[in-house]
């Protein structure tokens, strides 16, 4: 007589990224894990929370920064409402964040582009995870305290001529990146920012303050003066700094734009 054997259900997985190309590049990676059963997609945090709330996947791929409410975030959420949460894998492009800072928690972590082979180790260690029932939410409180500090940072340092200001966040109107420099333009003062990228910037300020609404523009949106509807049926935020900047938005951040102030 045969001998009887066990199915081994797959993964349920969620990929949330703000980028498509990103998602399809990492549902096409997947495909060749037969452990793995993508279940959905998200596009950012909210979304993300959403799905794992209906769709209860054991397994989210979470991209760390995202407009509005980026992955960490959303991550915090979930984890102050209670209840058991999926395991984390995040992901992202810039490498200030320690890789081997994960190794010992309950989630993963991998950069962008995604390494086949890092992918298959991570997918083995979430694999050995969900061996055991409970999904433990300090552990990834932990995770998330590694990735980004709990409380953004109140000041930010500017150099204008040979004086450095600190600047409060809340007085930031907006911060451009022009010619690998960062401009920073409060409603006093405007200079040269030590951070890198918009990116580094973006994830040392609060998210659901500071908005990508251009890839060469962050904005406070609590310093937006005028929505100005533009050609084609974009649009451009006229700021409250003294020259009131005209920003434009990108095609990418319209919808975003419609749902922080309901147009």
């Amino acid at each position: 007589m045969a001998e009887k054997t066990t199915a081994i259900a797959a993964m349920r997985a969620l990929i949330v990224d703000d980028e498509k190309l990103a998602r399809d590049e990492l549902a096409f990676l997947l495909k060749s894990f037969p452990e793995v059963d993508v279940v959905g997609e998200a596009s950012n945090g909210l979304e993300a929370i959403e799905c794992i709330r209906e769709l209860e996947p054991d397994l989210v791929f979470m991209d760390v920064q995202m407009p509005g409410l980026n992955g960490v975030e959303a991550v915090r959420k979930l984890a102050s409402d209670g209840g058991p949460l999926p395991h984390f894998i995040f992901a992202t492009a810039h490498e200030q964040y320690a890789v081997e800072a994960f190794e010992v928690n309950a989630a993963d972590y991998v950069l962008k582009p995604i390494d086949k082979a890092r992918l298959e180790k991570s997918l083995e260690r979430a694999g050995k995870l969900l061996e055991t029932p409970e999904k433990d939410a300090r552990r990834v409180e932990q995770l998330l305290e590694r990735i980004a500090p709990t409380s953004a940072p109140s000041k930010l340092l500017v150099r204008n001529s040979n004086r450095m200001f600190l600047v409060d966040a809340a007085d930031v109107v907006y911060a451009k990146i022009q010619d690998g420099a960062i401009t920073v333009v409060s409603t006093y003062v405007e200079g040269l920012s030590n951070y890198r990228t918009i990116e580094e910037l973006q994830s040392h300020l609060d998210p659901r303050t500071f908005w990508r609404a251009h890839r060469s523009y962050l904005v406070n949106i609590n310093r937006i003066k005028e929505v100005v509807p533009w050609f084609k049926s974009s649009y451009q935020l006229r700021m409250a700094d003294k020259n009131q900047t005209e920003i434009p938005v990108s095609r990418a951040q319209t919808k975003r734009l419609r749902e922080l102030f309901k147009l």
